[in-house]
């Protein structure tokens, strides 16, 4: 079977035939269109996002006590709807990791692991804590009034911006190593949010919710550094090169 990374029948680019591509730039200059004015495009696109309503709002609080609690911070001059949107976010961001981590299980079935790849207890691990990070963003959610089952603004933009994650990972045609990459880039993404969830959630002075915010950090500093690992035993296995020995203070 053939691998990604074997030479292949790929005909995408103009170098595979030469005489062709050259009636293709012959048959473009004389048919091309009338060039596109770049500005007009982007006072358009002004125009659009100026008026168009958003994308949605966040729900009223769920319970009495979530209505006294959103006024309240209000009052502080704190918008408690800006960290019920975030919530629902990262609530959404954490649904999807776990179905994200479920699918590679498949992937780590399928092939061949090279050495300091990922097993599937590591990746089975990782999957529950995601999980288990959905839940406790469920319960905060909860315990501020707010509904975990509603889609935020936040929570529809993140579920659209994901959705190539989940193809690339559902698609039978895409390997470890592909789908290895995607998720180091998830996991990047899930780390920075959590962090700005953590700064957010201090600066409302909800200082418990803090602290279990942090220690799921904590968690998803761990799951980075797995999967940016088996993302470079990947490609050091497949290159045939020698890995480099990391220096001190060269990796945060």
């Amino acid at each position: 079977m053939n691998k990604p990374t074997d030479i292949g029948k790929n005909r995408t680019g103009v170098a595979a035939s030469p005489i062709d591509s050259r009636r293709l730039e012959t048959g473009a200059q004389i048919d091309a269109p009338m060039p596109t004015d770049g500005y007009l495009l982007e006072t358009e696109r002004v125009r659009w996002a100026r008026e168009a309503p958003p994308v949605g709002t966040v729900p009223p609080p769920a319970s009495v006590k979530g209505v006294v609690k959103t006024a309240l911070e209000g009052m502080k001059g704190h918008k408690a709807t800006v960290l019920l949107d975030k919530l629902g976010e990262r609530i959404a961001f954490e649904r999807t990791g776990t179905r994200l981590y479920e699918a590679l299980l498949a992937k780590v079935e399928a092939a061949h692991v090279h050495v300091g790849g990922p097993t599937r207890g590591e990746v089975e691990k990782i999957r529950d804590d995601e999980r288990q990070h959905f839940a406790l963003l469920r319960d905060c959610m909860i315990q501020l009034g707010g509904d975990p089952t509603a889609m935020t603004p936040g929570a529809d933009v993140i579920a659209v911006a994901s959705t190539g994650w989940v193809q690339v990972l559902a698609d039978p045609r895409t390997t470890l190593t592909q789908c290895l990459d995607i998720m180091l880039t998830a996991e990047l993404a899930d780390n920075d949010g959590w962090s700005l969830l953590i700064e957010l959630v201090q600066g409302m002075k909800q200082d418990e919710i803090a602290s279990r915010f942090r220690t799921a950090l904590e968690e998803e500093d761990e799951h980075l550094v797995k999967v940016r690992g088996w993302v470079s035993a990947a490609l050091v296995g497949q290159a045939g090169v020698a890995p480099t020995p990391e220096q001190p203070g060269t990796r945060a």
